[in-house]
């Protein structure tokens, strides 16, 4: 379709990430026809910069701890699932040549661990079905009328539609499209919108120059974090998690991410102990460091007796002091329980993915229509659920455009 002032169309699905273009292969599947706006010059760039290391395509935990993931939302995402979870996803990547496995984390990769091959495959076989795409089109909001405005290369244009996909992502990597700027858009047509936040991010510590110069990248492996929850019930997760300059990031923090933000936002701080030595008892690292130290220094004292170098020496120093390292029992239980309070997550825009967004309160669970909107649905991140990095993200993006896919076809078709 080439640019003009104004055009119709069947449906149109705005947003080329994993969620516009799983909604679009499930509504040209049923026969209809389909035109997919993307305001990058490409789809898929998100999905292809978050396979740069290895696309983690899901993940291979069983249902429903798998469902369990998603949190707050773990009922509505779940339902997502019954319709498309990981065995399906897996068995969809197959049906492009591209076979996968479980990794030793229970996270689930193509063999060849690339994004692109997949994604060429899933655009060209999108492209033969019929779907049409139109790149550089970003999306600024509706007519009066009702018609959807587009900003092109050739000024902006408006299309009619009989039906819509927003799948617009969430506010996270805005420089791949993910900007929120569809917010106000929809909350002007009296759609609910969580506020988005920073999810599976990174925190602010505040450590000081000398450290942060010195250490920041600096891998922290392996640690245990541990915390109390709102009922002040222990926790511990171990893993791994990396500093960096103004705090700390990685892994293991991003698991935890919804709760120290949520905790951080009720309380101004939060509290967060790294056992920097897993596998040692707190009386046997005791024992060990109250031996004679000779005429060793206490780097090499906690390097021969502690198994602590580096960066854990580093944060011991940064926490303690020189004259307060000193002290056996204060440094031994510091080694168990070095405590990290957790200032604000890092802004948005560094974030992994985002929370927040379309409540799911103001769908139709059953196509992801908007109550306010009959004829426009909604799909992947922009929605208001949020999980940990690991495959899971993904596979609710999948399920969802195939929900709202579903739904769009069934809508039209009770238009006709």
């Amino acid at each position: 379709m080439p640019a003009s002032p104004e055009s119709s169309v069947r449906l149109a699905i705005i947003g080329g990430g994993p969620a516009g273009l799983m909604a679009a292969e499930t509504a040209r599947a049923a026969g209809v026809e389909v035109d997919l706006f993307e305001a990058k010059g490409s789809v898929g760039r998100k999905f292809l910069i978050a396979g740069k290391g290895g696309l983690n395509l899901t993940h291979g935990e069983p249902r429903p701890a798998f469902d369990a993931r998603y949190g707050a939302r773990a009922r509505e995402v779940g339902a997502w699932l019954d319709d498309f979870d990981a065995d399906a996803l897996r068995a969809w990547a197959r049906g492009f040549d591209v076979e996968t496995y479980v990794g030793t984390s229970g996270r689930v990769f193509p063999v060849d661990r690339k994004a692109a091959p997949l994604l060429r495959g899933w655009v060209r076989r999108l492209r033969e079905d019929g779907v049409r795409f139109h790149v550089h089109h970003t999306w600024l909001g509706w007519r009066d009328d009702g018609a959807l405005r587009f900003d092109t290369p050739e000024g902006e244009i408006a299309v009619r539609a009989d039906a819509t996909v927003l799948a617009l992502g969430g506010g996270s990597w805005p420089e791949l499209g993910s900007d929120g700027a569809w917010v106000p858009a929809l909350e002007a047509r009296e759609v609910d919108v969580a506020p988005l936040q920073p999810s599976n991010c990174g925190f602010d510590i505040g450590w000081s120059a000398h450290f942060a110069e010195r250490h920041a990248g600096a891998p922290l492996k392996p640690v245990i974090a541990h915390w109390h929850d709102e009922q002040g019930r222990p926790h511990e997760l171990q893993g791994e998690c990396v500093v960096t300059q103004t705090g700390i990031e990685g892994s293991l923090i991003y698991a935890l991410s919804a709760m120290l933000r949520d905790a951080i936002a009720a309380h101004g701080e939060v509290l967060l102990e790294l056992d920097l030595a897993p596998a040692r008892e707190l009386h046997r690292l005791r024992a060990d460091l109250e031996k004679p130290r000779g005429g060793r220094s206490l780097t090499e004292h906690l390097r021969r007796h502690a198994g602590i170098t580096g960066v854990k020496a580093a944060l011991l120093y940064e926490l303690l002091g020189k004259e307060a390292m000193h002290d056996t029992q204060l440094l031994s239980r510091t080694i168990k329980r070095l405590p990290l309070r957790l200032l604000r997550a890092r802004p948005i825009a560094e974030a992994i993915s985002s929370a927040g967004g379309v409540r799911l309160e103001a769908l139709d669970a059953d196509t992801l229509m908007l109550h306010a909107m009959p004829g426009v649905f909604c799909a992947g991140e922009m929605l208001d659920w949020e999980a940990p990095t690991g495959g899971y993200l993904l596979t609710a993006c999948y399920a969802s455009g195939l929900r709202a896919g579903r739904g769009a076809v069934a809508w039209l078709g009770r238009n006709e």
